[in-house]
C-alpha cells in the first residue's frame, strides 16, 4: 500500500494553492480593493454540519501566499470531528487579504473535509472487523495527494499512488499479454521490486492467479459466497482485495468474508463538500 510522504504532500500543496489562487484571484481581487488597505479584520470559519475536518494546511497556505502577515488560529486539527455551529478556526489580518482568500480556502477545506467525512462514515460501518478500506485512483484531477491524505484523516488507507508505483494487472492487460500467468511473470521480470496485483473476475481466474503467486489478488465484483471460497482457497498464501460495485448496504457482509482489503472509489469520487461558512468582522 502507498506510504504518504509528508515532504511530497507539502510541495504538492504549495503548487496546488498557487494554481488555485491564479485561477481565482488572478492579478488581484477587484472587489476586495473597495476595502481600505489598512483595514484589519477577523474571520471565523464555522461548521454547519457534523464532519471530520481536513485541510488545515491548505487554508494556511492560501492565506500565506496571499499575505504572509495573515494569521490562522485553529481550534481543531485534521481528523477531528466537529458539530454544527462549532468554530473551526479564526483568521486575522488585512480585510482585503481575508476576502481574497475566502473562497479558495473554503474550497479546499470543504472538499477535503468531505473526503475525510465519507471515509470516516465507511470506517464506522465495518467496526469490529479486521479489513482495511482503501481509496483508488478515482480522485479529483490535481488533488490526488490531498485526497489520499484526507482519506487517512477519515481512518481509511491508500492504494497505489498512480500507474508508476505498483502493478495492477487488469482484464485488458491480461488479454494483451496472453494470460494471467504470462502477465504476472513478465511484471516480475521487468520490475521485481514492485508489488504485483492481479484482478480476477471469477473463481477459474482466481485459481490461475493463485498458481502464479502475485502479491495481491483483486476479486472484482465477486459475490459473497465466491469471496468466502477465495478466502478459504488462499489460506494466507496471498493478500485478497475485494472491489467493484460495493455499497454501504453490502460493505459489512463483504468485510466479514475475511478479505484483507476492500477498495472503494466512492471515498474520493462521490464526496459531498462539507457546508462551512466564513464570517468577517472589522
Amino acid at each position: 500500500m502507498y506510504q504518504l510522504d509528508r515532504n511530497n504532500l507539502c510541495a504538492d500543496m504549495r503548487r496546488n494553492v498557487a494554481a488555485a489562487l491564479m485561477e481565482d484571484v488572478g492579478d488581484g481581487d477587484v472587489t476586495a480593493k473597495l476595502v481600505p488597505f489598512d483595514c484589519i479584520g477577523e474571520a471565523v470559519i464555522t461548521a454547519k454540519e457534523t464532519a471530520i475536518v481536513c485541510g488545515a494546511g491548505w487554508v494556511d497556505e492560501v492565506f500565506y501566499q496571499i499575505d504572509p502577515e495573515v494569521r490562522v488560529f485553529w481550534s481543531v486539527k485534521d481528523g477531528d470531528e466537529v458539530e454544527v455551529g462549532q468554530g473551526i478556526c479564526q483568521i486575522t489580518g488585512r480585510a482585503r487579504s481575508l476576502l481574497a482568500g475566502e473562497r479558495t480556502a473554503l474550497n479546499y477545506l470543504q472538499t477535503l473535509s468531505g473526503t475525510a467525512t465519507r471515509s470516516w462514515s465507511y470506517c464506522k460501518l465495518i467496526e469490529g472487523t479486521s479489513v482495511k478500506l482503501l481509496d483508488t485512483r478515482k480522485t479529483l484531477p490535481g488533488m490526488r495527494l490531498a485526497q489520499k491524505y484526507a482519506v487517512r484523516c477519515g481512518g481509511c488507507h491508500s492504494h497505489r499512488m498512480g500507474l508508476y508505483d505498483a502493478y495492477l494487472i487488469k482484464e485488458n492487460h491480461i488479454a494483451a499479454c496472453g494470460g494471467i500467468a504470462l502477465a504476472i511473470n513478465e511484471a516480475r521480470r521487468l520490475a521485481p521490486e514492485k508489488s504485483i496485483e492481479v484482478e480476477v473476475e471469477d473463481i477459474e481466474e482466481f485459481h490461475q492467479a493463485l498458481e502464479a503467486s502475485p502479491d495481491i489478488i483483486m476479486l472484482d465484483n465477486f459475490g459473497v459466497e465466491d469471496m468466502c471460497t477465495a478466502v478459504r482457497l488462499a489460506a494466507g498464501r496471498v493478500v485478497l482485495e475485494a472491489s467493484g460495485g460495493i455499497t454501504e448496504a453490502t460493505l459489512i457482509d463483504i468485510a466479514r468474508t475475511g478479505v484483507d482489503y476492500i477498495s472503494l472509489g466512492t471515498l474520493t469520487k462521490d464526496l459531498e463538500a462539507i457546508d462551512l461558512s466564513m464570517r468577517l468582522s472589522i
